[in-house]
């Protein structure tokens, strides 16, 4: 499954599984956009991104890391 910057739900999972160890807490959104671009499964254009998107795949990160 191709992932898109909408998918950030899928993503955060995708990233949980990448990054075990990692408390999405403390990743800051240049780490976070680097990562989700270097997932094998996204496919979309990385200038697509914003604030808002990172956001919400960072607080679906938090949410289903705990």
């Amino acid at each position: 499954m191709a992932l898109k910057w909408t998918d950030s739900l899928d993503i955060a999972l995708a990233l949980i599984d990448v990054h075990p160890d990692v408390d999405p807490t403390q990743v800051r959104f240049t780490d976070l956009m680097q990562w989700v671009v270097e997932l094998d499964e996204f496919d979309d254009d990385p200038s697509h991104c914003g604030e808002r998107i990172l956001e919400a795949i960072q607080q679906h990160w938090i949410d289903e890391a705990d």
